[in-house]
């Protein structure tokens, strides 16, 4: 009887050994294996262990990896494969890794990758960051994936993968940013009712058409600074109760319609971002005026929320400003105005007409 138990004791202990390569360290505990800059020129697959987990590769000199080197692997769950040199990956890549949840690509020389490449797995997390991609193909995965956060950002796209988005119906995290996005179709995210986090800061977007979020109603975080962004919408907002942080700072915005931060109610505190804008002081200012005076502790840096225009206002913060300051009127004022405006204009009209008839008389 002891002799069985010792038996099965060493089995059990040469079971869950793992090899380790030689210049990574492992973590026999988790199956986890991390070669972090170290001069690995090829994929070490001979070296792990089947059942490693979790393998980190990052700062090496490895341009390739195929499909038998993984296949090795086939208890592998995450991969990530930071600053490396890959440039191209085979389609049936992640055929024999039938476990697979996590591939993290950041920062390698990818710019096209071949139709259903991660379609053999079931991922939940897709980074493809800081790579050369231009566009995004639907073939990629497949139809109604299991992914939830999909990070596309730093790359070369100069479209939103709009078709690819209708297959990923779970999406919580959408990572866009800093690509060179010049429009966002009205419909490219209507698929993502569940999106939380949308980052589409640092593109080029001069507009955004009405109903954009209107199908994300789940959406706590928006990120659309450093565009171009020279107007808003009414409605562009509308829907979104959920959103607890909003950055528009650094566009190129002069007015905000009125009503359009009214459907804002879940901003937290210091959640909205109105800075580096170049913002027109003037009768048209008065609906942000009013709403920076009610939701200040929202705003982020309000006093940083300054005036570009006109000259005598400039660099005063909004909030600083006085209702004869922003000459804003009232509609009554403003009716008041005008028939002021009018009379004056009858009268002049009048005075030349007399003017004529005299001379004619005359």
């Amino acid at each position: 009887m002891k002799f069985l138990l010792v038996l099965l004791l060493l089995v059990y202990c040469c079971h869950g050994t793992i090899s380790c390569p030689e210049l990574c360290t492992c973590y026999p505990r988790r199956a986890e294996v991390v070669c972090n800059e170290v001069p690995l020129t090829d994929f070490p697959s001979e070296d792990l262990s089947r059942n490693t987990t979790s393998l980190s590769i990052q700062f090496t000199n490895i341009s390739f990896i195929s499909e038998d080197q993984l296949t090795a692997l086939p208890a592998l769950e995450e991969l990530h494969l930071y600053h490396n040199q890959l440039k191209r990956l085979p389609s049936n890549l992640f055929r024999g890794v039938p476990r697979l949840r996590i591939v993290d690509l950041t920062g390698n020389q990818l710019n096209h990758l071949p139709e259903k490449v991660f379609s053999h797995a079931p991922l939940q997390s897709l980074v493809l960051k800081r790579n050369l991609i231009q566009s995004a193909d639907a073939g990629w995965l497949p139809e109604d994936s299991n992914v939830t956060w999909l990070d596309l950002s730093n790359n070369r796209l100069t479209a939103a993968p709009t078709v690819l988005l209708q297959r990923l119906h779970h999406l919580e995290i959408l990572d866009l940013s800093h690509n060179r996005l010049e429009k966002l179709a009205g419909d490219s995210l209507s698929p993502l009712t569940k999106l939380e986090r949308l980052k589409l800061q640092g593109n080029k977007l001069s507009s955004l058409e009405p109903g954009t979020f209107s199908t994300n109603g789940n959406l706590t975080h928006l990120y659309l600074s450093e565009n171009r962004l020279e107007k808003l919408p009414l409605d562009v907002f509308e829907g979104l109760h959920s959103l607890k942080d909003l950055s528009l700072n650094d566009n190129r915005l002069s007015h905000i319609p009125p009503g359009v931060l009214d459907h804002l109610i879940s901003l937290e505190c210091i959640g909205l971002d109105l800075t580096l804008n170049p913002w027109v002081c003037d009768g048209k200012m008065e609906y942000l005026w009013r709403w920076l005076q009610k939701n200040k502790e929202k705003t982020f840096l309000v006093e940083n929320t300054t005036c570009a225009s006109p000259k005598s206002l400039k660099e005063r913060p909004v909030l600083s400003l006085t209702k004869s300051e922003l000459n804003a009127q009232t509609p009554l004022e403003l009716y008041s105005n005008w028939c002021k405006y009018m009379c004056g204009w009858l009268i002049v009209h009048n005075l030349m007409f007399d003017s004529k008839l005299q001379r004619h008389v005359n």
